[in-house]
């Protein structure tokens, strides 16, 4: 149903936990099921190491979720986080089965074993303004350049797979005694946190709730965020006020598109930009072309369009956040 001026906002529910579920291939259709009865869409992965995603829906479609989920006694204290929107922000409802939750790749990294410290959003300005404490960004390259903290290490990693490689590189347990890290919800950073540990480091503290939990309970006046914060769904952006950004995504290499950019004459909508005008090849161009020319379509029917995403450009699982 199209979204009209008189609809109430569209929640939007990033949700996770690292919990132990040894029958999640089990939980999968009930889960699927329970999402398409109340109308929720989005994805939610589930692993044996527990459940993450975002999904979206009205308030009474997201609180039946929660409450299925809740009801289950491993999940009763799931982190979820929310924010508002006018447009649908998905347009399928997908739950899937994964080995992570979020994609690490190193063996044996569980944060239901060991994790970091969690810094509240109020203390985490304090944790980050001492001076022998090294902030890392543990999200990709085109995260950070959107937004980040002042100060903050950016270590220009493409996937999180490619984090691992980066901290052994650059960082020694014996010199870098505290370290403290953050990403978008929370999530990543967490799975971070544990391998930091194993690593050999002592002092860690990551940021509860990651960034959306800083942005909603930091006033904006005593905020030590800057920019905007990329978001892994359609509002490709949110601002400080968690309202929908400036950034535009490309659709046919997922990037974020700012305003300057789409002055560019590289940039043609749902078709190319600046980042990948040079790269990518005429039949994705073309494919990329096509489905704008559907979108386009839709728009005027006053209908959603399942945008959908080529899988040889996405960059990183939309839910990794």
């Amino acid at each position: 149903m199209p979204v009209t001026a008189d609809s109430p906002p569209i929640v939007v529910a990033a949700l996770y936990k690292f919990v132990t579920l040894d029958d999640f291939e089990a939980l999968r259709e009930p889960l699927r099921q329970t999402m398409l009865e109340h109308g929720v869409k989005g994805t939610l992965l589930l692993a044996r190491e527990g459940i993450n995603g975002t999904v979206a829906g009205s308030r009474e479609a997201i609180d039946a979720l929660l409450a299925w989920l809740t009801a289950d006694p491993r999940l009763t204290d799931i982190d979820h986080k929310e924010s508002y929107c006018d447009e649908p922000p998905f347009y399928r409802t997908k739950v899937k089965l994964k080995r992570e939750i979020v994609t690490i790749g190193v063996p044996d990294i569980n944060p239901n074993d060991s994790v970091g410290t969690y810094v509240e959003p109020e203390q985490w300005n304090e944790v980050i303004s001492d001076p022998e404490v090294l902030v890392i960004d543990t999200r990709n390259d085109y995260e950070v350049a959107i937004g980040s903290f002042a100060g903050a290490i950016d270590p220009k990693t493409t996937t999180f797979r490619e984090f691992p490689d980066y901290v052994r590189q650059h960082y020694d347990p014996a010199r870098h005694k505290k370290v403290a890290m953050f990403c978008t919800g929370g999530i990543r950073c967490e799975k971070a946190s544990s391998f930091m540990l194993k690593e050999g480091f002592e002092e860690v503290y990551h940021l509860k709730g990651g960034v959306l939990n800083y942005l909603e309970k930091v006033p904006e006046a005593q905020s030590l965020w800057r920019g905007e914060c990329f978001v892994f769904d359609n509002r490709v952006t949110v601002r400080h006020d968690l309202s929908e950004g400036d950034y535009e995504q490309c659709h046919a290499c997922r990037m974020p598109v700012s305003t300057e950019e789409m002055r560019s004459s590289a940039y043609e909508p749902g078709v190319s930009c600046p980042h990948c005008i040079d790269s990518l090849p005429e039949k994705t161009r073309a494919a990329a072309r096509e489905r704008q020319r559907q979108i386009d379509l839709a728009k005027a029917r006053g209908e959603p369009h399942p945008i959908g995403r080529d899988p040889r450009t996405m960059k990183e699982d939309a839910t990794e956040r």
